[in-house]
């Protein structure tokens, strides 16, 4: 697939920087389509949350945030069952519960950025704190080895990512294998680890970073990391809001993930868009054929979603800063989506959204959860209204409700 320049530059114009060329761009863009550039979420700006890893437009970066309420600095000291919801929460509101049993043999892989020298015992941690048994976590360099590793995630700001990754595949998925893929920091670095771990045997890779500001990340060929048939790729669409989104989440190759909040009265959970989540119309990114929206002439992002928002978050541990605190963002909601497919062994059936997109009414209303709630602009692609009945760009088609959709 051919992505234009024009589309490269459209995604930069709005909250992370100021280009001469934004309003001659916003002006080309196709007249059906709400501007790029709204306001971003609100989430950092009322000092909820910050940002887990520093973020550079047009490079990889992750998208975890930690609260600041009960973060790691200093340690907040919250109890695992405090800090976010839980496994079995989550578990509990997306209908996962009957499912458990499945994703033995499921591998799915999480392409992080440095060495987690500790990854194993926060993985272990984790999984014995909620009684998830004991999981498989091999840990790899980007050239498939079992050493080598790049330099300390402390180096590169991932290392609550990388952490956040691997507990949340198992929070959905105790029965998954999973491979940690530990990468360099260049985008040459990023794209070995995709192809290698689908040499390794993984048939989905879960991928909580992006390139906010562009559709390819300064290399032309980066799409093509993106599409092995047969592999489910999926992606965090970011948590700057509506507009602010880039590669891989923008392929049609790839499932972009998106975010909701959680909340629960009693027993009874409900969910509604997070503001925070990024969506929108990738300018210049053809649209797929199986998209016939009619707002948005390129492809329309995103597909699914699940919790997200930091009020509250998710429950992490890490070995590294020596206790729990509360992650949340879309890095959350990525992984803990590939842990959905896993349980469906469904992966090599996936091809991008497309599944997600071309469903029927029927299995959208049965399958899906469908968060409340509107973003802010003037149609369904920031959450204000819907496509469909269901659809939102924060949101996608919706959330699990089972496994049934996936």
């Amino acid at each position: 697939m051919k992505i234009s320049n024009f589309g490269a530059l459209a995604f930069s114009c709005g909250a992370f920087v100021l280009l001469p060329a934004c309003t001659a761009l916003r002006q080309a863009q196709d007249d059906t389509q709400p501007p790029i550039g709204a306001p971003a979420a609100t989430t950092q700006a009322e000092h909820l949350a910050r940002a887990a890893c520093p973020q550079v437009v047009g490079k990889p970066s992750c998208f975890a945030l930690i609260s600041e309420k009960n973060g790691i600095s200093p340690l907040s000291g919250c109890s695992p069952s405090s800090c976010g919801w839980t496994p079995s929460q989550l578990e509990t509101a997306y209908k996962l519960t009957g499912s458990l049993g499945k994703g033995s043999g499921q591998i799915v892989a999480v392409i992080e950025a440095g060495d987690d020298p500790d990854a194993a015992t926060t993985f272990a941690t984790y999984r014995s704190q909620f009684g998830l048994g004991t999981g498989t976590l091999v840990k790899y360099n980007e050239e498939g080895q079992q050493s080598n590793y790049p330099p300390s995630c402390e180096d590169y700001g991932w290392c609550v990512e990388t952490d956040l990754d691997i507990e949340m595949v198992a929070a959905s998925c105790p029965k998954c294998t999973v491979f940690l893929m530990e990468a360099g920091s260049a985008i040459s670095d990023f794209e070995a680890a995709e192809a290698e771990a689908v040499t390794l045997g993984a048939t989905i890779l879960s991928n909580s970073w992006g390139c906010l500001g562009s559709s390819d990340c300064g290399d032309p060929n980066f799409q093509n990391y993106f599409d092995t048939p047969g592999i489910a790729y999926l992606a965090a669409t970011g948590d700057s809001g509506y507009g602010q989104i880039g590669a891989p989440a923008v392929f049609d190759s790839v499932i972009a993930v998106g975010g909701t909040q959680l909340a629960v009265s009693g027993t009874k959970y409900s969910e509604s868009l997070w503001a925070g989540a990024g969506g929108g119309c990738a300018t210049g990114v053809p649209k797929p054929s199986w998209q016939h929206d009619p707002d948005c002439s390129y492809r329309t992002v995103g597909d699914i979603s699940s919790e997200a928002g930091c009020s509250p978050g998710v429950s992490e541990y890490s070995d590294l800063y020596g206790g729990w605190f509360d992650v949340c963002g879309t890095s959350a909601a990525s992984p803990f989506s590939a842990g959905v497919i896993g349980l469906a062994g469904n992966a090599t059936s996936q091809d991008g959204g497309k599944n997600f997109w071309t469903a029927t009414q029927k299995q959208h209303r049965k399958y899906f959860h469908h968060p409340s709630g509107s973003g802010g602009c003037p149609n369904y692609l920031c959450g204000d209204g819907r496509y469909k009945k269901y659809y939102s760009g924060p949101g996608g088609w919706g959330s699990p409700n089972g496994i049934r959709g996936y």
